[in-house]
């Protein structure tokens, strides 16, 4: 058994060479798993990749709930009846390997040219005006009304062009053009004689009616919150009747699971050959002397050098910026990839281009995968058997989407057997209050206590406005221990991160309540803006914290990832800058819109042309 320390820094590699014997892993960070495979290096297999991608998937999924259970250390000593699995996926990643054989070119007598004889390929004009003729009879046929009536006046329109087509000497051009104005200015006038004709439509009614909304509720009363019982307290807001497909969206979803994120790359051969392209060298300049410079080009020779990588990596900067990912981070990243293959002896037929993709590819894998996992459902169970409510505070510029996003969360733990208090501590944006409100009532309609043994799963918990919100916090929390609630979300006001007496405000928050886990909430849509952001929050946690060790950000919420196509770069600036993991991703409007990160998935979007 070789045994050898797996490289945590960034851009490193997945696999592991001992004299004749090449070892591939994969890590799983949610479970604390690690796949390995194992095989002759002198065989050049290239189904390894897809053969521990399926092994890793088919694992977990298979043993998901006796993992969370238990814990992957509890399972040390089990044994797993995987081997039926493994087999077969072993003999479908072979058989995906295997070349397709060509397809065989059809011959004449089976195609349907060989059907057609010589004399239905010959045409003649006046067969061709009468077929139209004809079409034109059949049109006029289907019709009724007065439609019909002027159908043999269109068929004796065609006879007459026929004719004038036929006895085409004996007319002139002008006498032609003067003839077909008339019969262009009389169909139209019978077009506008139809239109105007009165048409027996009931008239409108006079006024206007009000609009009702899909999920709105007409009873004026029930839309009053001005006297509302729930303001000042914690109890459970009234279940609203509404469709709750529009509010889950995914029908087939599995119910507490978060799905990775997924996306579809191009054809990989497409993708090399774009890449390649610029650096193909050109064969008809020099007779021989191309010939071996393009041999020259791919076969292995020498090293690489910082001039031959710096073509590739400003365009790779350029790729990098387009994408959305921070100039300076862009830099940073090819810079380090630099470093890493100045001296590196390139293999035998392998350009520059691609040497240079596949490490920068494996440096942002690297990047996206966490150091430290967050495993919130682990975290959460461990709180409960501590008898005590596992805290989350949602922190983040205006306008990202915190609200939104506490509500996605809320729905995933609920669905995962958890129950949760949602603490309104947003005292200053008008509406924030109604909106939470509004998400507890979608929560408890959506899982209501009858569904859970009499136990109301969601609540809220608010003061109102001008309050002071580390206050609301802190009673909030020791409501949910006295009540027994699973976890609390603590909803902050969105501030700037210039913003000093702001900053001052969510730091003391941060600093008296001590929550377990603090997420920074941001847009996918932002570039340089994010490094900005990052940066001063937790500059401004670290420089207004009360005690020694100052408490920072310790993950991030990444939001309206379905706005941005491909521009994915927002995610390599933050994970970059702070190496704090992503720990959701929102999708989109519904509450089944949270997926967790995908590195490879975030890396062929970044890496596409």
């Amino acid at each position: 058994i070789l045994t050898a320390p797996l490289p945590q820094e960034r851009g490193g590699n997945n696999s592991f060479t001992h004299e004749a014997l090449t070892l591939k892993y994969k890590l799983d960070n949610q479970f604390e798993l690690v796949f390995v495979v194992g095989f002759q290096k002198i065989l050049t297999l290239t189904y390894v990749d897809k053969l521990i991608d399926d092994v890793h998937k088919e694992f977990r999924d298979k043993y998901r709930n006796e993992f969370q259970q238990k814990g992957a250390l509890g399972l040390l000593n089990g044994t797993f009846d995987f081997k039926d699995d493994f087999m077969r996926l072993l003999r479908d990643a072979e058989e995906s390997s295997k070349v397709r054989a060509p397809t065989v070119m059809k011959t004449f007598e089976q195609s349907l040219k060989s059907q057609k004889t010589v004399k239905c390929m010959i045409e003649t004009r006046g067969e061709k005006l009468k077929e139209k003729v004809k079409s034109k009879k059949n049109k006029g046929s289907k019709k009724d009304g007065t439609e019909a009536v002027a159908a043999p006046s269109k068929a004796s329109a065609g006879d007459k062009q026929l004719s004038a087509a036929g006895d085409k000497e004996e007319l002139t051009k002008d006498e032609i053009l003067q003839k077909n104005r008339e019969e262009f200015f009389r169909r139209h006038m019978k077009a506008g004689e139809k239109s105007r004709s009165p048409k027996p439509d009931a008239q409108k009614e006079k006024g206007k009616k009000p609009r009702v909304w899909d999920l709105g509720n007409s009873n004026a009363k029930v839309l009053d919150y001005s006297n509302s019982a729930t303001n000042g307290s914690a109890e459970a807001c009234p279940v609203e009747e509404f469709d709750p497909d529009m509010a889950l969206g995914d029908k087939n979803r599995e119910p507490g699971r978060l799905y990775d994120l997924e996306y579809e790359s191009d054809d990989e051969a497409e993708e090399e050959k774009v890449v390649q392209n610029p650096s193909k060298p050109s064969v008809k300049k020099g007779g021989l002397g191309g010939m071996f410079g393009m041999l020259k080009g791919l076969v292995g020779s020498k090293s690489l050098t910082r001039e031959d990588m710096d073509p590739v990596l400003e365009k790779m900067k350029d790729h990098l910026i387009a994408k959305n990912v921070a100039a300076e981070i862009a830099v940073q990243l090819c810079e380090s990839v630099a470093k890493k293959l100045e001296g590196k002896v390139m293999g035998t037929f392998t350009t520059v281009t691609s040497t240079v993709k596949q490490a920068l590819q494996e440096a942002l894998v690297q990047i996206l995968q966490p150091q430290r996992r967050v495993d919130v459902l682990r975290d959460v169970m461990d709180a409960q058997r501590h008898r005590r409510p596992y805290v989350v505070t949602f922190c983040g510029v205006n306008g990202v989407g915190k609200s939104t996003n506490l509500a996605k969360i809320s729905f995933w733990l609920i669905e995962n057997g958890f129950s949760v208090l949602i603490a309104a501590c947003d005292t200053f944006r008008a509406g924030a209050v109604e909106q939470l409100r509004t998400h507890t009532r979608r929560l408890n309609a959506l899982h209501p206590p009858e569904s859970h043994g009499g136990r109301t799963m969601v609540q809220l918990y608010e003061k109102g406005y001008g309050k002071d919100a580390a206050g609301i916090a802190m009673e909030a929390i020791s409501y949910a221990r006295n009540q027994g609630f699973d976890v609390v979300l603590v909803d902050t006001a969105g501030r700037m991160q210039d913003n000093a007496p702001l900053m001052t405000a969510l730091a003391k928050l941060i600093a008296v309540n001590a929550p377990d886990l603090v997420l920074f909430v941001g847009e996918a849509l932002v570039g340089n803006e994010a490094v900005d952001q990052l940066v001063k929050f937790n500059k401004a946690l670290a420089d207004h914290s009360m005690a020694q060790t100052p408490r920072l950000i310790d993950g991030i919420v990444l939001t309206k990832f379905d706005t941005i196509d491909d521009k994915v770069g927002a995610a390599i600036s933050m994970t970059y800058i702070t190496s704090k993991p992503i720990v959701f991703v929102g999708t989109g409007q519904t509450y089944c819109d949270l997926r967790s990160l995908n590195a490879k998935a975030v890396v062929a979007a970044l890496m596409k042309a």
